[in-house]
């Protein structure tokens, strides 16, 4: 864990965003949305550029099969992890938190690991192993009672922003069907446990996560018709039964406007028999396939326009709207992740 920072190196600007607020000015992301939307792309890019704008970060994936080492080209490494010579692209990160870049440490969330850490911090009950009746107990418990597991997760990352630990704590968190219950999981607790040590905790948990300025949820979507209608049930489901803000709502693969009005005319006209032989005898190669391929662009733009502006005209209009390009990648990694994050530092103003 690094050294305790008690000064963030960013300050508010107001009046530079819908909300009023810059969103790597806050103090922890939870970045969400439906899977395969690119929700870990997006929670590694905004993570890459806070720490790049000087700003000790934090990442955190929720999901123990998650892949965010994948995404800086970094394996494991500490005792109960892999060796050097092991790591490589598909190895993990464990629940202790390491310096991936400068400014930028990243964790993997284990729930039993952040119960003992809890239980050795906040009830000074010292070290919890994972052999013996307290583990069984929790799991039963995390069974039976709803929130418990949330809120130790929730709890974790509440926790590295209380004690100021990092500038900014970005999560790469659970996905759409999910998240309402993780951000929700405290106020659970708390009609729940009505005395005692427990429900003392889950007040300053609701106190940031209730705090626009400290926190907010940022929502992953594509344009397509599937991932804008879950965008908009989430968004109006954090807004209606949590008590976090949504801060911004990302459409990651957005593809470019290669072709105009004006270049369609010019294909049409090229589209003849005698134009695309002439032209074929030129370039000694078939030319209509290239004609097929422009048409096919121009076609799947239209139709991802039109989710488009469905999520502009039907999102809240205070929610600020963010897009990425379609990278054509072949894999994820640290290029990669650069890339994205320039593009979202050019449409965040950074």
């Amino acid at each position: 864990m690094p050294a305790r920072s008690d000064s963030r190196t960013a300050t508010l600007r107001s009046g530079t965003r819908q909300s009023g607020i810059d969103l790597l000015d806050r103090r922890l992301i939870f970045v969400t949305g439906k899977g395969g939307v690119g929700k870990t792309t997006v929670a590694s890019a905004l993570a890459l550029l806070a720490a790049e704008r000087g700003s000790r970060t934090l990442l955190c994936e929720v999901d123990a099969k998650g892949n965010v080492a994948d995404f800086f080209d970094t394996g494991r490494t500490g005792p109960d992890q892999a060796t050097p010579d092991q790591a490589g692209p598909s190895a993990r990160l464990g629940f202790a938190e390491r310096e991936v870049l400068p400014n930028l440490w990243a964790m993997s969330m284990d729930t039993e690991a952040s119960l003992q850490q809890y239980l050795r911090l906040q009830l000074k009950m010292g070290f919890v192993t994972r052999v013996g009746p307290l583990a069984r107990m929790f799991d039963f418990v995390a069974s039976a009672a709803p929130g418990v597991r949330e809120i130790v997760t929730v709890g974790k990352l509440c926790w590295e922003v209380r004690e100021r630990h990092y500038d900014l704590v970005v999560v790469d968190a659970a996905a759409s069907g999910h998240i309402v219950s993780q951000l929700t999981a405290p106020q659970a607790i708390n009609e729940l446990v009505k005395v005692g040590p427990i429900r003392a905790q889950t007040g300053w948990m609701l106190e940031i996560l209730g705090d626009p300025a400290q926190t907010a949820a940022v929502i992953v979507a594509t344009p397509a018709e599937m991932p804008v209608r879950e965008t908009l049930d989430l968004a109006r489901r954090i807004r209606d039964e949590t008590n976090v803000t949504v801060g911004g709502v990302v459409v990651n693969r957005v593809l470019p406007e290669l072709f105009g009005r004006g270049e369609e005319e010019v294909f049409e006209q090229i589209d003849t028999p005698e134009v695309t032989s002439a032209l074929e005898a030129v370039v000694g190669g078939p030319v209509r396939p290239i004609l097929d391929a422009a048409r096919l662009m121009v076609t799947r733009r239209r139709a991802r326009a039109e989710h488009l502006t469905r999520l502009r005209e039907e999102i809240d209009p205070t929610v600020p709207l963010s897009y990425v390009p379609y990278l054509f990648f072949s894999s994820h990694g640290l290029p990669a992740t650069r890339e994205v994050a320039a593009a979202l530092s050019a449409e965040l103003g950074y």
